[in-house]
C-alpha cells in the first residue's frame, strides 16, 4: 500500500473514494465550497436521516456534482465533539471495510472533524495506517486461490502545512508496525506441518538478511544439551521435530548500551504431550507459537524503523507431542539454572520452555526482559480477548508497559505476583512443580517463571486470550502484542 499526506482541498481530490467526516449537527463542513448543486444533494441526503448519528455510521454516495472524486463516503463522528477510542475503532473499521469492498484503487481521507480525546492528529494518521495494513492482510498460503483488495493508494488531508512532516513520520511508523503485526499474524496462521521449529529457524535467517543491524544465531539440540537446557528439551522429547533456540540481536545503539530482551514461547504445535488435550479445538494449538511470532514481528518492525536501541529476541521453538520418548507426568527434569522441576502436567509445557530461555537471557545483562506466551487458559477466563495479562517484578517496567499498551491500543492488565501464591508449586520430589492446581492458574504460572527471572527487571505477558480469535471464519492470529512491544522499545530509544 502507498500512503501520502497533503494539505490540498477535498474539492480537488481526484480519487476513487473521498472520505469526509460529518459532525453531530450533520454538517460536512469541509465541503462548504462545493458546487451548489452538489452541496444541495448532500444536504438533502443528510436530511433523510440515512446517515445515523451513531459514531462509525457511514453513507456512500456517487457522482456528486462539482466533486472530482468518483465516490463520497460520509462518516458520522457521533453526537459529541470528540470520539472515544472505541468509537474511533468503529469509525476506522467502517471506512476500511467500505474502501476495500469494491474495485476502488485509491482513497483520500480528510482528517478534518475527526478528533479523539487525548490523541494528536499524528496518532490518528499512524493508527489509520496500521488499521489499513491490518485490514489488507489475507491469509491464502494454503489456499488454491487468493483474494486481494484493489485498494493500493491512500492519501490523508491535513489542515496545516506544519503538520506534513510529522504526519509523514506517522505514516512510516504505521507502515512498519502494521507490517510487523501482519508478519506475526502470518506465522501464527500457518499450519503446524509447515511452521515447524526448523521453519522458524529458516524464517529467522531470512529476516536477518534484510538488515545489517539484525543478526541471528540458531542453537540446535546438541548445543542445548551442552547448555544444560533440560527443561526445554523435555518438551521436544516426544517429537520427531528437533527443537531450535533462535537468538536475534538488533544493534541500533552503541555496544555499551545494555539491551532489552524479548523472549517468545514458540510451541509450533501443542498436543499436550502425554497429558493429551481434548480433540475439539486442538487445531488451534498451532497458535501456541504466537509469543514467538510477536518477537519476529517486533524485529521486523525494528529493522524498518531503525530506532537507537539494542534489542535481543530469544525464541524457543519446539513441538509438544506424545510418543514413547515423550516426557511423562511425574518425571523430574533439570533446568539450565540448575533448578529441578517435577513435570506434573506435560500440557503445562510453555513454562518449561520459557524458564531455560529466561536463564539464557542473563548473559546479555539486560535492562529489561519481557517474555510473551500463550501460557494459560486461566488468563482467557480472567480477561478474555481485549487485554493481555501482565505480571512483573518491577513497578516501573509494569507502568511503562501499561502506558505503551494505552498508546498502541494493545492493552495489558496487571495481575498480582505475590509470594502467597508460590507455595502452590511445592513438591516433595523436586525444587518446584510445573503446575500449582486449578486455582489462580495464570498467577501460579507466572510465579513459576519468576523463579528464573530474579537477576533483572522482568515482565511476563500472558497472551492466551489476545493472540488469536477462536472459531469460525474469523479464526486467526491477531498479531498482538507487536504494537505494544514496538511502542515500548521506541520509548526506550527516546
Amino acid at each position: 500500500m502507498k500512503y501520502s499526506v497533503t494539505t490540498s482541498s477535498v474539492l480537488k481530490a481526484k480519487t476513487d473514494w473521498l472520505v469526509v467526516a460529518v459532525s453531530a449537527d450533520q454538517k460536512p463542513d469541509v465541503l462548504k465550497g462545493l458546487d451548489s448543486d452538489g452541496l444541495k444533494l448532500i444536504k438533502d441526503v443528510l436530511a433523510t436521516g440515512d446517515l445515523k448519528k451513531k459514531a462509525g455510521s457511514a453513507l456512500a454516495l456517487r457522482s456528486i456534482p462539482g466533486l472530482p472524486a468518483k465516490r463520497l463516503l460520509l462518516v458520522s463522528t457521533g453526537e459529541k465533539d470528540q470520539l472515544t477510542e472505541k468509537e474511533f475503532r468503529a469509525l476506522s473499521s467502517t471506512i476500511l471495510k467500505e474502501l476495500r469492498s469494491g474495485s476502488a484503487k485509491s482513497a483520500t481521507i480528510s482528517l478534518a472533524g475527526i478528533e479523539i480525546e487525548g490523541r494528536s492528529s499524528d496518532w490518528l494518521v499512524q493508527r489509520l495506517v496500521i488499521d489499513a495494513e491490518y485490514s489488507g492482510y489475507k491469509y491464502d498460503t494454503t489456499k488454491s486461490q487468493s483474494a486481494k483488495s484493489s485498494l493500493n493508494q491512500v492519501a490523508f488531508i491535513v489542515e496545516e502545512r506544519k503538520q506534513l512532516n510529522s504526519a509523514q513520520k506517522a505514516i512510516a511508523a504505521g507502515m512498519a508496525i502494521g507490517s510487523g503485526v501482519n508478519y506475526s499474524r502470518q506465522l501464527g496462521n500457518l499450519p503446524g506441518n509447515i511452521c515447524t521449529p526448523a521453519f522458524l529457524a529458516k524464517s529467522a535467517r531470512e529476516l536477518a538478511r534484510k538488515s545489517p543491524k539484525l543478526t541471528v544465531k540458531i542453537i540446535d539440540e546438541k548445543e542445548m544439551k551442552l547448555l544444560k537446557m533440560g527443561s526445554m528439551l523435555s518438551v521436544s522429547a516426544g517429537s520427531a521435530e528437533p527443537a531450535k533456540l533462535i537468538v536475534f540481536e538488533y544493534k541500533g545503539a552503541p555496544k555499551t548500551e545494555k539491551p532489552h530482551v524479548l523472549v517468545g514461547k514458540g510451541v509450533t504445535f501443542d498436543s499436550g504431550g502425554i497429558s493429551l488435550k481434548p480433540g475439539a479445538g486442538m487445531d488451534e494449538m498451532k497458535f501456541d507459537m504466537c509469543g514467538a511470532a510477536s518477537v519476529f514481528g517486533s524485529m521486523a518492525s525494528l529493522i524498518e524503523l531503525t530506532p537507537k536501541v539494542n534489542v535481543v529476541g530469544i525464541v524457543g521453538a519446539v513441538e509438544n507431542m506424545p510418543s514413547s520418548t515423550a516426557t511423562k507426568p511425574g518425571d523430574v527434569v533439570t533446568s539450565m539454572s540448575g533448578i529441578t522441576i517435577e513435570v506434573l502436567n506435560t500440557d503445562a509445557e510453555g513454562r518449561l520452555v520459557l524458564c531455560d530461555m529466561l536463564t539464557y537471557a542473563e548473559r546479555f545483562k539486560p535492562q529489561s526482559v519481557i517474555d510473551i506466551a500463550t501460557l494459560t487458559g486461566a488468563c482467557v477466563v480472567a480477561l478474555g480477548g481485549p487485554a493481555t495479562g501482565m505480571f512483573s517484578n518491577d513497578d516501573e517496567l509494569a507502568n511503562q508497559l501499561t502506558a505503551s499498551g494505552e498508546q498502541s491500543g494493545d492493552r495489558v492488565w496487571r495481575l498480582p505476583l505475590w509470594d502467597d501464591y508460590q507455595d502452590s508449586l511445592d513438591t516433595p520430589f523436586a525444587d518446584i512443580a510445573n503446575v500449582g492446581g486449578r486455582a489462580a492458574g495464570s498467577i501460579t504460572a507466572a510465579c513459576f517463571l519468576s523463579r528464573f527471572a530474579k537477576k533483572y527487571n522482568w515482565a511476563h505477558l500472558d497472551i492466551a486470550g489476545s493472540a488469536w480469535i477462536s472459531g469460525g471464519m474469523k479464526k486467526g492470529s491477531t498479531g498482538r502484542p507487536v504494537g505494544l512491544l514496538v511502542d515500548y522499545l521506541l520509548q526506550k530509544a527516546k
